[in-house]
């Protein structure tokens, strides 16, 4: 075992691990008991530094699981959002990141594969020298995470490490763990060098051919993976479509859904404008949505007016929506979107003759 730097005498990260060397311990080595604790007073008297964000609202310090399809775009997600953070440029195209050393292991790559990918992510930015990228690295059981530990060590400004895939590096599990447990215990691992610097450590991973209402069990493998990482987003993108989704969710971060776009001109993905379901949506629909969130109660004659589309082709889409849930519709044939109160309907105008008044000649005819 190698010894541990006399600047972070607490870390313990060489040796078995430590969920494995308690279950695969014949007896106990002493009473177990709560080593550390604190009064909720005490606790409300501490001062805590704020969380640091390699992006803002979307990647926070500690672990992040970060799963998709296989072929879906993880790598040039990845890719992007080191060369952002490195430089110190806009995520996703529209969040400001905060500069920093960026440890890339880009372990199924080979450098020519990277080098031509950065030519196309870089465009006419000049290369920074804060990406530090490799191929290969040990398993994390195998000295994995103290090899992650050292270059932190050596950038102590570090903001991100990315490790894809997280397959080549959780190692083998103990022998007699449950596959939770080793889920758990490979996720815990990664997650005590991302807590120890106070870095934000992504784990890429793949999904389920099975797809779920909940994005969470999508991760492939057990509940353990997502389980013992701080944060889990899921990239979601429909074959031949440029349009995805990364669905977010964790405990500093708060759960939500951004709308990307990926061009492959340029192997970026950016950030759209507007909720993420107008984007999972054909563009009929969307256009539909776009209208009456801006006009709730639009007939489909108003909304064909107003998206320049035909109208036969909104009258059928609207049917078709009301019966999915996607709208609600109100008397009249007018629609909006579900969840926003009905607009009151204008009232007809009284009929009205000229004669109105003029009782002339009428005698007679109501008795």
């Amino acid at each position: 075992m190698s010894g541990v730097p006399a600047d972070r005498p607490g870390l313990h990260i060489a040796g078995p691990d430590d969920a494995a060397e308690v279950l695969s311990s014949p007896v106990r080595r002493e009473p177990a008991r709560i080593r550390t604790s604190w009064t909720a007073a005490e606790i409300m008297g501490m001062d805590f530094p704020e969380p640091r964000w390699a992006v803002p609202g979307v990647l926070c310090e500690g672990v992040n699981l970060v799963a998709g399809p296989p072929k879906v775009g993880k790598s040039w997600l990845m890719l992007g959002l080191g060369v952002d953070v490195a430089l110190g440029g806009k995520a996703f195209g529209t969040i400001p990141v905060e500069a920093g050393p960026v440890l890339y292991l880009a372990l199924e790559d080979t450098p020519r594969r990277l080098q031509s990918r950065l030519r196309r992510v870089l465009g006419d930015r000049k290369a920074p020298a804060g990406l530090t990228m490799a191929t290969t690295c040990p398993p994390l059981p195998q000295g994995g995470d103290e090899a992650i530990a050292a270059w932190i060590d050596r950038h102590r400004s570090a903001r991100m490490v990315i490790i894809d895939v997280f397959a080549k590096l959780r190692g083998m599990s103990a022998p007699g763990m449950s596959a939770y447990d080793a889920d758990y215990a490979a996720v815990g691992r990664a997650k005590k060098v991302a807590d120890a610097y106070g870095v934000a450590v992504i784990l890429v991973h793949h999904v389920r051919k099975a797809g779920s209402d909940d994005f969470l069990s999508e991760v492939s493998g057990t509940n353990g993976l997502a389980g013992a990482a701080d944060a889990t987003l899921v990239l979601k993108r429909a074959r031949n479509q440029g349009d995805g989704v990364l669905h977010v969710t964790g405990r500093d971060v708060d759960e939500s859904e951004y709308p990307l776009a990926f061009d492959p001109a340029d192997g970026a993905w950016r950030m759209l404008d507007g909720p993420a379901e107008d984007h999972q949506l054909g563009e009929t629909r969307a256009a539909i949505l776009r209208w009456l969130r801006g006009n709730p109660g639009s007939t489909p004659k108003a909304i064909a007016e107003g998206s320049a589309l035909p109208y036969d082709l909104i009258k059928k889409t609207c049917q078709r929506m009301l019966t999915d849930g996607q709208v609600a519709a109100d008397t009249g044939g007018r629609y909006r979107v579900p969840g926003v109160p009905p607009v009151p309907g204008v009232p007809e105008p009284a009929v009205s003759f000229g004669n109105d008044g003029d009782t002339s000649g009428t005698s007679g005819l109501w008795t």
